[in-house]
């Protein structure tokens, strides 16, 4: 009996989905940073080059982006019903580029920004929030083209970590999600900024498929005036590195939002 296969053309905030038969991934690194076990387990570290074009805490990335992606799944998790098309749980390898790339070059944050004195990300943030701490630390809010390249790689990856989903290695598909006290609100599910060392993208970029939702900007109109979120601990939740959630004003801050900050690299561009 043939499967269905889904096929995605993902470019900005909005998905075009299109069913069009049988339902997927195998992981394969990118050009991914070199890695030093330690008391916290496997680190991505910074090549030299990386921390001569960044400032501290953020990362190089460099390469061909591609605006426009095809991704096929293969195996979806959830049964038939609301969310059956929701989480794929296999994508087929490799994803299609379709249109041209373009050459990137930016920093981003290795980690997303934490409250003062402690490791838990930032909540309860807008995205004009999110903006004046980024400006305040000589950065900017991230677009969204800019996240979604950090998270995926040249390769195109829906998922930072590869092409299978495994939500386990970030932290993500959380059950618990309201307040015991306060039902109508969602419970605070931070983990600590950098406690999932697994849940890295292939330039080293932590927790984009998990913990907060993070702030961006939608490309290719003015600043602030179309925002999203990108990842975050909610089941369901689709945590694929082109995944937005939109419906919100850069004004709404709730237990689930924080942010991480981007900004220009210094040097020249890799050839």
């Amino acid at each position: 009996m043939g499967r269905a296969r889904s096929i995605a053309v993902l470019g900005g905030p909005l998905v075009l989905a299109l069913l069009v038969g049988p339902h997927a991934l195998a992981e394969s690194p990118s050009r991914a940073p070199a890695i030093v076990e330690g008391a916290g387990g496997g680190v991505p570290v910074e090549p030299p080059v990386e921390a001569a074009a960044c400032p501290d805490g953020m990362v190089l990335v460099e390469g061909e982006y591609c605006p426009h992606v095809e991704q096929r799944c293969r195996r979806w998790m959830d049964p038939p019903g609301r969310y059956h098309e929701y989480r794929c749980a296999e994508y087929e390898q490799p994803a299609r580029c379709v249109g041209s790339r373009t050459h990137e070059r930016f920093c981003i944050d290795r980690r997303e920004r934490t409250e003062g004195g402690t490791d838990l990300p930032l909540n309860v943030q807008s995205w004009t929030d999110a903006k004046h701490t980024c400006e305040a630390a000589g950065a900017r809010v991230c677009k969204e083209s800019e996240w979604n390249f950090a998270c995926e790689g040249e390769e195109m990856r829906p998922y930072p970590y590869g092409w299978r989903r495994e939500a386990a290695r970030c932290n993500a598909d959380r059950l618990d999600l309201l307040a015991i006290d306060a039902p109508w609100k969602l419970r605070d599910e931070r983990a600590p900024a950098g406690a999932h060392p697994s849940c890295a993208s292939p330039f080293g970029v932590l927790d984009m498929a998990g913990n907060v939702a993070e702030w961006v900007s939608v490309d290719r109109v003015p600043e602030g005036t179309v925002v999203v979120q990108k990842g975050n601990w909610w089941q369901p939740g689709k945590h694929a590195c082109r995944d937005a959630q939109g419906g919100h004003d850069r004004y709404y801050k709730g237990t689930e939002t924080g942010f991480r900050c981007c900004a220009s690299a210094r040097g020249a561009r890799r050839d």
